[in-house]
């Protein structure tokens, strides 16, 4: 099993998850973290850490979410989605997109 970044981290992109990866699983994209199954351990320190409630463990992805399973393996493979393991500043306007539903269609890949 591993852990998954679902759609309430699009465009939102917090980064808080990073610093606490001890495996550095996360992959960064242009308005987007997706977590690499490969890499992921599976010790779930990364859920508390991030803001907007957008990492699940993969048996515990609510039903509506499922399919950022397989696209967290697809995104975290992609060349150009590269490791990050420093925390950043999150985009200027993250806070409007927190609470928002819906962003799958403004995922850049």
């Amino acid at each position: 099993m591993t852990h998954i970044v679902t759609e309430a981290c699009i465009k939102c992109k917090y980064t808080d998850c990073v610093d606490v990866c001890p495996v550095d699983c996360f992959r960064e994209g242009p308005n987007m973290l997706v977590i690499d199954p490969d890499e992921c351990i599976d010790c779930a320190v990364c859920i508390p850490e991030c803001p907007v409630n957008a990492i699940y463990a993969e048996e515990d992805t609510p039903a509506d979410q499922i399919h950022f399973i397989k696209l967290n393996v697809e995104l975290s493979q992609k060349a150009g989605w590269k490791s990050i393991t420093k925390r950043k500043p999150a985009p200027a306007d993250a806070d409007e997109w927190k609470d928002k539903t819906g962003k799958l269609a403004l995922l850049e890949r």
